[in-house]
């Protein structure tokens, strides 16, 4: 999950791509260079052995400026699963 959110830093599409499951990867990031990265919080870290997957929930902290620069957070869980013997986002659920 840091990792991600480093490639998000940097804007490091191929990282994305390829920390992505193949099945619901976007085609396209969007506008990266509004966005301001301000911190990362990592609330907590689940498995679920039996199906092998593997919950994140966190808090990603960021300004836009497209939406006149006002910090603004991401919280969700985010779902991870083995796809080619690596670890991968497939989805996420935000959470209020």
């Amino acid at each position: 999950m840091r990792s991600r959110y480093s490639a998000y830093v940097l804007q490091n599409i191929d990282y994305l791509k390829l920390t992505w499951h193949s099945t619901t990867c976007p085609d396209n990031f969007g506008d990266m260079d509004s966005i301001k990265w301000l911190g990362l919080k990592i609330n907590q870290v689940n498995e679920d052995i039996k199906h092998q997957e593997y919950f994140v929930e966190f808090i990603a902290r960021y300004k836009d400026s497209n939406q006149n620069g006002k910090a603004d957070k991401i919280h969700e869980l985010s779902r991870f699963i083995y796809e080619d013997n690596k670890l991968v986002y497939i989805d996420g659920e935000f959470l209020v």
